[in-house]
C-alpha cells in the first residue's frame, strides 16, 4: 500500500505539514517495502482549484492513503471520488511519526462526504 504524508521538506524526517493542497512536498512511503520517494508540489503557488489536481498528483504516484491535517471541500470531493482515504494528523511531528501513528490505527479518518 502506498501512504502519503503531506511534509515540510523532503524525507521521512521532516515535519508533517497540515495542509493537504499547499503542502511544500508529498512523501510517498511504500508500507510493504518501506521505501519512500518526496515529490516537490508543483503547486504549492499556483492559482485556486490545486485540490482537485493535488489529489491527480496522488493517484499518478499510487496513494490509497492520505495522512495530512486538513483538506478542502474540492479536495475532499476528488479524494472521495478517488477512493483515497484521509487521516488527520495534527501532531507536530515528523513524517515517519505519522506514518507510525497511522500504522499503530491512531488516527482519525477525516470525513469526506
Amino acid at each position: 500500500m502506498i501512504v502519503c504524508i503531506t511534509a515540510r521538506t523532503k524525507d521521512t524526517d521532516a515535519p508533517a505539514e497540515q495542509r493537504f493542497a499547499r503542502a511544500p512536498y508529498f512523501v510517498f512511503v511504500d508500507t510493504e517495502t518501506g521505501k519512500s520517494e518526496s515529490v516537490e508540489n508543483p503547486l504549492i503557488d499556483a492559482a485556486g482549484g490545486v485540490g482537485p489536481r493535488a489529489v491527480q498528483m496522488l493517484s499518478e504516484h499510487g496513494a490509497t492513503v492520505l495522512i495530512t491535517g486538513q483538506v478542502g471541500g474540492n479536495a475532499a470531493r476528488a479524494l472521495e471520488a478517488g477512493g483515497i482515504k484521509v487521516y488527520a494528523y495534527r501532531g507536530s511531528g515528523s513524517v515517519a511519526d505519522a506514518l507510525a501513528a497511522y500504522t499503530a490505527g491512531n488516527l482519525q479518518p477525516i470525513p469526506l462526504a
